[in-house]
């Protein structure tokens, strides 16, 4: 059986396929206006007061990488 595998690897070719999942929440802060508001958002996520986790999945793309 290993054979027939081998024998036809050789007409094979690699792929690379990205493998994308996205991670989505909505906070809601208390500011003066939105760029103040974005600001302490990425404070927050940057400090590691906002972990994304598997709770805040959204989907799963594939797509194949070019050579």
């Amino acid at each position: 059986m290993s054979q027939y595998f081998c024998y036809f690897a050789y007409d094979m070719k690699k792929y690379r396929i990205e493998v994308s999942e996205v991670l989505s929440r909505v906070v809601e802060v208390v500011a003066e206006d939105d760029t103040e508001a974005l600001q302490i958002v990425k404070a927050m996520y940057r400090n590691c007061d906002l972990i994304l986790d598997a709770s805040d999945y959204v989907l799963t793309e594939f797509s194949v990488i070019d050579e």
